[in-house]
């Protein structure tokens, strides 16, 4: 088996190529390791080799997780959120990457209010319309933001996208040039308690390309603890 160390420089030198070449700082993208069902020695490793944000898809299975492994590093949910996990989400982690809809936002916002804090969001874009993945539609973001923008204890930070899957990467391409100029015109908006910090896209398979397409977040899994079971 592959040390997650070598994996993990193997990335990190991959990250730090692509943002060189599209002309940026290589520590302007930050690593999100996906331990989805990775087990907890494994991502201990990840840890001790220098991985700082890990990125779960359930809220139990982090919670699990995070009671053996503790906060050393940030917590990031990279999965969908049903809102009867927003409670254990909202005192779990560091940001939400999966904000999809008003009800959501207002539901996290409730709960950041009896928690004392303000929940840090990404809201996920469906750029391609997939029935089968969460998000909202590219022309309904500023709706929704428009909507949000009041709520006092939450804060969106910028934005998130899975495209859909192709064999070459390079085909994924015009979805990230997508989300990175739906930041921009969200930008200009000058919507309160909303800010374009961070572009969260990109995984194993085509996180150079979503670099260079401006992700400030890559969400790196397999290419870093191998194949899952």
């Amino acid at each position: 088996m592959e040390r997650i160390k070598d994996n993990l420089e193997r990335v990190k030198e991959r990250m730090a190529e692509a943002a060189l070449r599209s002309g940026r700082s290589p520590d302007s993208v930050r690593l999100v390791a996906v331990s989805k069902t990775v087990e907890a020695d494994r991502i201990r490793e990840a840890i001790e080799a220098g991985v700082k944000i890990l990125g779960e898809n359930r809220v139990q299975e982090a919670e699990r997780k995070i009671s053996l492994l503790g906060r050393d590093v940030e917590w990031h949910l990279v999965g969908h959120l049903q809102t009867n996990k927003a409670k254990v989400a909202v005192s779990l982690f560091d940001l939400i990457h999966s904000l999809d809809s008003v009800h959501l936002a207002q539901v996290l916002d409730r709960q950041g209010e009896k928690q004392g804090k303000v929940v840090p969001v990404l809201v996920e874009v469906n750029l391609a319309r997939e029935e089968s993945k969460s998000g909202v539609a590219a022309e309904e973001l500023e709706g929704l933001l428009l909507a949000i923008s009041s709520l006092q204890h939450l804060e969106v930070q910028g934005l998130m996208a899975i495209p859909p899957f192709c064999e070459k990467p390079e085909s994924v391409r015009p979805y990230f040039r997508r989300l990175r100029t739906l930041a921009e015109e969200v930008s200009r908006l000058r919507i309160p308690n909303v800010r374009m910090e961070h572009l969260s896209m990109g995984m194993s398979h085509d996180f150079e390309i979503a670099i260079e397409e401006g992700a400030t977040m890559v969400r790196v899994g397999t290419a870093i603890f191998g194949p899952r079971g």
